[in-house]
C-alpha cells in the first residue's frame, strides 16, 4: 500500500550524475548553444572545463543543461535575493489614539508622531476613543479628524474616511511619498550626515565632530515611544471634564 512520508520537496535544479535522462540540449558556459547532446557527452565536456552541468529547464524536451560554477551560481544567487529583500517596502500601518477634548499640548505631541509616521511612508489609523457622554457628541471626533487631516494635508490624505466603530471613531491617513520614496531618502540623508561628520573630523581639529546633533536627534527618535505612552495616559488627566 502506498503511504506519503511527508517531507519538503527539493527546489534546487538537478546537477551533475543527478541528470537521469539519456540526451540533453546543452549550453556552454559563455551561453553558446551547443546542441542536443547525450549526458555521458555533456558530462564530459562538465568535467573537462572544471564546470557543472546544471539543469536549467527540466520540463523542456530534451531538457536543457549549462556548464556553470554552479557553487557560484548558488552564492550570487543568494546575495541578489538578500539586497531584494534589503530594498523591499512593507506596508505598515501605525495607530495613534486621541480623545475628543483632548489637550492642545498633547494634540501637538500625537500630531508629531502622524508627522514623524507619514514621513516614513507609512500609513496611519486615527482613532478617536469616547466614554461616556462623549459618544452622544460624535461631532467632536469628527472635527478632531478633520482638523489633523488638515494639519499634515502636506504629507498625506485622508484614505479612508471617519466612520463610527463602537465606542470609537476612524480615520486612515495615507502618505503621499511612496515608502520605498522614503527609504530612499532616509538612506540618502544618513550618507549625508556620515559624510558632513566625517569632513568635520578631517578639517576642524579643534571643534568636536557635529555628531551631538546627530545624537539629539536619534535619541529624540528613541524616546518617542515613551513620549507616547506618556501621552497616552496623560490624555484623561489633561481633557475637560466631561459634559453633565
Amino acid at each position: 500500500m502506498w503511504c506519503y512520508r511527508g517531507g519538503s520537496i527539493s527546489t534546487e535544479p538537478r546537477i551533475n550524475d543527478r541528470i537521469r535522462v539519456p540526451e540533453v540540449r546543452l549550453v556552454g558556459p559563455s551561453g553558446e548553444q551547443v546542441g542536443i547532446v547525450p549526458l555521458a557527452k555533456a558530462l564530459e565536456l562538465a568535467q573537462e572545463y572544471d564546470l557543472d552541468l546544471v539543469e536549467v529547464a527540466a520540463s523542456a524536451r530534451p531538457p536543457v543543461c549549462k556548464l556553470m560554477d554552479y557553487g557560484k551560481f548558488k552564492y550570487e544567487s543568494a546575495m541578489k535575493a538578500r539586497e531584494a529583500r534589503k530594498n523591499q517596502a512593507h506596508t505598515v500601518i501605525k495607530e495613534m489614539k486621541l480623545r475628543p477634548k483632548i489637550d492642545p499640548h498633547d494634540y501637538d505631541t500625537k500630531k508629531g508622531h502622524v508627522v514623524r509616521f507619514l514621513k516614513q511612508g507609512d500609513k496611519v489609523k486615527i482613532t478617536i476613543m469616547f466614554r461616556g457622554r462623549e459618544q452622544s457628541r460624535p461631532e467632536l471626533g469628527y472635527r478632531l479628524l478633520q482638523r489633523l487631516a488638515s494639519d499634515v494635508e502636506d504629507l498625506g490624505f485622508i484614505e479612508s474616511n471617519p466612520k463610527q466603530d463602537g465606542r470609537n471613531m476612524i480615520m486612515v491617513l495615507g502618505p503621499h511619498k511612496k515608502k520605498t520614496e522614503a527609504m530612499a531618502e532616509a538612506r540618502e540623508a544618513q550618507a549625508a550626515r556620515k559624510a558632513e561628520r566625517q569632513g568635520v573630523a578631517l578639517t576642524d581639529d579643534d571643534e568636536a565632530p557635529s555628531e551631538d546633533v546627530v545624537e539629539v536627534t536619534e535619541d529624540a527618535e528613541g524616546t518617542v515611544a515613551s513620549a507616547e505612552a506618556a501621552s497616552d495616559e496623560a490624555d484623561t488627566s489633561h481633557e475637560a471634564p466631561a459634559e453633565a
